[in-house]
C-alpha cells in the first residue's frame, strides 16, 4: 500500500498497523442492528457454530418445516401444530418496522438461545456483520486480562442457557425448539478469542464504557433469579444497547483526539506523556450525549470526525513509513505515546509533506464528501447503528408501538420527522438503577445514577433529575424516595430488593 493508492480510495484499505494493530480501529465495522439482533448474535457467538449469513436461510427452512404436519409429528412434540404456529407467528413474533411491513421473514424475540438459529440477523441476504464479535471485543477491552474475560464469557453463556431455575414457559419453549434442531447443531460454550488489540497494564485505571459494561454484566446476571426469562432478556438488551453504542462513540472520539494530538505535535511541537495520553485521549471523561437533548446530529458529528481522523492517522503512518520509521503496534497508551513521540520527532518532514493540506483535500473531494457527511458508506452505517440500537422500535402496526421499553432514545413527538432525544424507557431505567446500586448496601443519592450514566457518556444534570422527565419516571417506577437528608432530596432504592444489596468489599 502507498499514499497514491490510499488517496484514490481511503475507505477501501487502511495502513496495516492501523488495520490490525491499533486498539482504536473500529472492528467489526457496525451497520444496522436492533436490540434483539444484538442478543441473537451474542447467542450465536457464545454457544452456536453458525455464521450470520446462514441465519436467514435457516429461518426460511425452519418456518417451512413448521408448517408441515408430517414433520411436526415426526419431531416428537406433544404440542398441537396449530398451537405451535401461534407461538412462532404470534407469541414470539417481534413487530416489523414500517420499512419491513411488506417483507416476509421470520422475526422472533430471542427469549431462548435456539431462537437465534433462525432469527435476528442484521441482513436478510448477503454477508452480514457480526454484532456478537463487537460484544466480545468489549468484554476483552473492559476486563483486566484474558483470564478474567474468559470467566465473564463463561458466566454469560451460563446465564443465556435455559436451566431448571428458569420459568416454566422458557423451559417448555427451549424443549420444543430442541426437538426441531438439527442434530449436528449443539449449544455449547464457544471459546472467547484472545483479543490482542488492546494491551494496557493500566486498564484498571481507565475510564472507558467497556469497563462499566463488564461490571454491569455481572449485575444483570445477579438479577436473573428475580424475574421471568422474558423480563431478564429485556434487561440484558437495555445494557447491551447502551454499552455497544457508547463503545463505538468512544472509539470515534479516540480517533478524533489522536488526530488532534498529531496536529499539535506537528504544529505546536507538543510532546505527550503517557499520563496525558491516558487521561486526555483514551479515558472517556467527556460526555457523548446529554439527557433530554437531540442525539442523532451529535452522533453524526462523532462519526464524521472519526472519518476525517482515520484519513489523517493513516496518512501519517504512510508518510512516516516513507521516512523509514516503522510503527509496528499501537495497542496501548504507552505505544500511542511512542507513536506521538515519533510524530514529534519527524514534525518538520510531515509539515513539509503537507499532511494537513492533503487531509483537507481528501475531505473536500467529491468522492469522499458524502461519506464524511455520513450520507453514505461507513459514516452512514455508524449513524444508522447508533440510531437503531438506541432508539425505540418504530412498528408498522401502531397497536404494537409500546413493544420496546428498553430504549435510550425516543421521538420528541409522534410526528414522523420529530427529532430523536435522549430519554430512557422504563426497562432501561430499571436496568441502570439496578446496576448502579449493585455494590450498595442500601439507598443512594441520585448522584450515583448520574455518575453511572456518565461512565457511558450520557450527561445528566442532578438538578434536572429532580424536576425533569427522568425524575418522573423514577417516581412512577418506585425507584426513588424523597428524603430531605439526601444531597438532591431524592434517594435511589434497589428495584429488585436484595439482588442489589451486596456488602462493600
Amino acid at each position: 500500500m502507498n499514499i497514491e493508492s490510499f488517496k484514490e480510495n481511503p475507505w477501501k484499505e487502511s495502513h496495516p498497523t492501523y488495520e490490525k494493530s491499533t486498539f482504536f480501529n473500529i472492528r467489526p465495522a457496525p451497520e444496522f442492528a436492533t436490540a434483539e439482533i444484538l442478543v441473537s448474535s451474542l447467542c450465536r457467538s457464545c454457544g452456536f457454530e453458525i455464521s450470520e449469513k446462514d441465519v436467514p436461510a435457516s429461518g426460511r427452512e425452519f418456518n417451512k418445516r413448521s408448517l408441515s404436519p408430517a414433520i411436526h409429528e415426526h419431531s416428537g412434540s406433544k404440542t398441537d401444530i396449530n398451537t405451535w404456529r401461534v407461538v412462532l407467528n404470534g407469541v414470539l413474533e417481534s413487530p416489523k418496522q414500517p420499512n419491513q411491513s411488506s417483507q416476509r421473514f421470520l422475526q422472533m424475540c430471542p427469549i431462548v438461545p435456539d431462537v437465534a438459529l433462525y432469527s435476528g440477523s442484521a441482513r436478510l441476504s448477503g454477508n452480514s456483520w457480526n454484532p456478537g464479535q463487537l460484544i466480545q471485543k468489549m468484554i476483552s477491552f473492559g476486563s483486566d486480562d484474558h483470564e478474567q474475560a474468559k470467566l465473564l464469557w463463561k458466566k454469560l453463556f451460563e446465564a443465556l442457557s435455559v436451566a431448571e431455575t428458569d420459568d416454566v414457559w422458557a423451559r417448555w419453549l427451549q424443549e420444543e425448539f430442541e426437538l426441531r434442531r438439527n442434530a449436528e447443531t449443539k449449544w455449547s460454550l464457544s471459546e472467547l478469542p484472545r483479543d490482542e488489540a488492546f494491551k494496557n497494564p493500566e486498564n484498571k485505571n481507565l475510564r472507558i464504557p467497556a469497563r462499566q459494561f463488564v461490571r454491569d454484566l455481572e449485575s444483570i446476571f445477579q438479577a436473573k433469579k428475580y424475574m421471568t426469562r422474558r423480563q431478564w432478556v429485556s434487561l440484558l438488551e437495555a445494557v447491551l444497547r447502551l454499552s455497544c453504542a457508547s463503545h463505538v462513540l468512544w472509539l470515534c472520539d479516540v480517533n478524533h483526539l489522536v488526530w488532534q494530538s498529531i496536529r499539535e505535535a506537528i504544529n505546536a511541537a507538543k510532546q505527550f506523556s503517557t499520563e496525558e495520553v491516558t487521561r486526555e485521549i483514551v479515558s472517556s471523561s467527556r460526555p457523548f450525549l446529554t439527557y433530554g437533548n437531540p442525539a442523532v446530529p451529535i452522533i453524526r458529528d462523532y462519526a464524521s470526525r472519526y472519518l476525517i481522523a482515520r484519513i489523517g492517522i493513516n496518512l501519517v503512518l504512510l508518510q512516516l513509513e516513507l521516512q523509514g520509521v516503522e510503527i509496528k503496534s499501537i495497542r496501548s497508551c504507552e505505544e500511542l505515546c511512542e507513536f506521538l513521540g515519533k510524530v514529534f520527532n519527524y514534525r518538520k518532514e510531515l509539515k513539509t509533506a503537507g499532511t494537513e493540506a492533503l487531509v483537507a483535500s481528501l475531505k473536500e473531494g467529491d468522492t469522499n464528501a458524502r461519506t464524511i457527511a455520513c450520507k453514505k458508506g461507513i459514516g452512514s452505517n455508524l449513524v444508522e447503528f447508533s440510531r437503531y440500537v438506541l432508539g425505540q422500535r418504530q412498528t408498522a402496526n401502531d397497536s404494537l408501538r409500546g413493544y420496546d421499553q428498553g430504549f435510550i432514545l425516543r421521538k420528541k413527538t409522534e410526528h414522523p420527522k420529530a427529532p430523536w432525544i435522549v430519554s430512557m424507557g422504563p426497562v432501561a431505567i430499571l436496568a441502570i438503577v439496578h446496576c448502579c446500586l449493585r455494590d450498595a448496601a442500601g439507598p443512594r443519592s441520585i448522584t450515583k445514577l448520574c455518575h453511572h450514566l456518565s461512565n457511558y457518556g450520557i450527561q445528566v444534570d442532578r438538578d434536572n433529575v429532580t424536576t425533569g422527565e427522568l425524575g418522573k419516571k423514577l417516581r412512577m417506577l418506585g425507584l426513588v424516595l424523597d428524603s430531605p437528608d439526601a444531597e438532591s432530596g431524592m434517594l435511589l432504592v434497589p428495584p429488585f430488593g436484595g439482588s442489589s444489596r451486596v456488602p462493600h468489599l
